[in-house]
């Protein structure tokens, strides 16, 4: 074999190669005035922004359209903001402020920005505008940076030692564990809004009254108040927080108007009477026209104790919705759904056992479930014999195929409630629509005089009939907020 002839014909492709190769690459810097940026966005948008806390990062993309290399050469944020500032990463590097970015071909790159905002000293949130300036060929291009600061009040591993008001002037940002003494009320004003960092608690052994409105509601929710990713809300994140604990001594507490979401455990509540076990006299806890949603866990919990619920929605958890251990249990004009968002729950949406203590103790749990609707991806109940339990679901719409007996009265049996839900595209509503098997189907006489206005201060008796669940079915309704 002549390997002369082979090394020439080797050497003859590799020439071949790299002449097509640079016939497609074009190596070359473009320094036309006509060959500027395209931004994938031309506004980087920050929801609203808790004061002296970091930011989820927003990204945009810059591309270059032209087929030779393109020379940015200067990235910068203006300055404008006077409270506000904005951090770049450009390609990978952090810094301020960039100089001689190359982007090749028809190419693109990554810019991430992140915001940090100083107080604002106002109570309402405060507008911040900047701008992203970029310089190419002597060719000036901007992309606008916004953001909604906001001034919170800060509480640290706090002890509530005397009756306290929190008002609606700002938000309360909570760290690790506020705590409320026994025997001192914490009392909180229409329209206040507690928002938790990550893990931190309520724990009350004392009274909370918490005085919402239709008009203002009040609010417990993580600090997260941006989006995930796109339009996602971390609104539809659970386990963002830890919940809210109510310990013994409590008694007494009520909350109006609660807006309760993604927190880790939900809302518990544990009370013993004067012989050390539940009390069914006492109102431990009273939920009215309340939203408890989206739990990493349950979404209301209670042991031995005398709970009421009224208009109130308990809904997505990856457990149970809601657990009762003993006690004394008033649901009326309820909504327990399920259509939790990160896996199908294996338990039922409703849990309901008697309470059995070490010491052989067992206090039965009474419980009247009335006018409600339980529905959602699992079943409604913990399955077995009732007759050893005094549980009873009167006027409740269900998806499973049943019949009346001694525990289920008067009962819609494999309804279906036509939520305005869409899972699938993160939408979680509980009123119902026009067609909703729930529509007039509940009994007056159990409509507590609490419950006669929903959350939204729809009537339940204007229409003679009465709807099941924690809503008046409103045909005009539906779009509303």
């Amino acid at each position: 074999m002549n390997h002369s002839r082979i090394t020439l014909w080797i050497a003859a492709v590799m020439i071949a190669a790299c002449s097509i190769l640079s016939s497609c690459i074009e190596d070359g810097f473009t320094t036309s005035s006509s060959d500027i940026l395209a931004f994938s966005k031309d506004t980087v948008a920050f929801d609203t922004v808790i004061t002296l806390q970091g930011t989820a990062t927003k990204q945009m993309v810059i591309y270059n359209r032209s087929k030779k290399q393109i020379n940015i050469s200067s990235i910068k944020v203006a300055g404008l903001a006077d409270k506000g500032r904005f951090h770049l990463n450009v390609d990978g590097v952090r810094g301020d402020s960039f100089q001689n970015v190359e982007i090749r071909g028809n190419d693109s790159i990554f810019v991430f920005i992140e915001a940090y905002l100083d107080e604002m000293e106002k109570d309402e949130p405060t507008y911040i505008e900047d701008r992203l300036e970029f310089v190419t060929n002597g060719i000036s291009q901007n992309v606008v940076l916004t953001a909604w600061g906001q001034d919170v009040v800060r509480i640290e591993r706090d002890t509530i030692s005397s009756d306290t008001r929190l008002t609606a002037t700002k938000p309360y940002l909570i760290y690790d564990t506020l705590f409320v003494s026994p025997g001192v009320t914490l009392t909180m004003d229409a329209g206040a809004t507690l928002l938790f960092h990550d893990k931190a608690v309520l724990r009350c052994a004392g009274r909370m009254l918490a005085n919402g409105t239709v008009e203002e509601p009040i609010t417990f929710r993580g600090d997260r108040l941006d989006h995930v990713v796109g339009s996602t809300s971390f609104d539809v994140m659970s386990g963002q927080w830890g919940g809210v604990i109510f310990t013994p001594p409590t008694m007494g507490n009520v909350l109006k108007h609660v807006i309760m979401k993604g927190s880790s455990i939900g809302m518990h509540c544990t009370a013993y009477g004067a012989s050390g076990y539940g009390d069914t006299v006492n109102c431990a806890l009273k939920l009215v026209n309340c939203v408890l949603t989206n739990s990493a866990s349950t979404c209301l919990a209670t042991q031995t104790c005398y709970v009421q619920a009224i208009g109130t929605e308990i809904s997505d958890a990856a457990e149970e919705v809601a657990y009762f251990y003993g006690g004394k249990v008033m649901m009326s004009q309820c909504t327990f759904a399920n259509n939790y968002l990160f896996k199908v729950p294996s338990l039922p949406i409703i849990n309901v056992f008697n309470a059995e203590f070490i010491d052989g103790t067992t206090h039965k749990i009474k419980a009247y479930f009335d006018n409600s609707i339980i529905y959602g991806l699992s079943s409604e109940i913990n399955k077995g014999d009732l007759s050893n339990f005094d549980v009873y679901l009167r006027y409740c719409l269900l998806k499973s195929d049943g019949s009346d007996d001694a525990h289920f009265i008067n009962c819609v049996w494999k309804g279906d409630p036509m939520f305005l839900t869409v899972r699938d595209e993160h939408y979680f509503d509980y009123r119902l629509d026009n067609e909703s098997d729930a529509i007039g189907k509940g009994n007056p006489a159990l409509c507590p005089a609490e419950g006669r206005y929903d959350r939204y201060g729809y009537d339940r008796l204007a229409k003679g009939a009465v709807d099941l669940g924690a809503y008046v079915w409103n045909f005009i309704s539906v779009d509303d907020d």
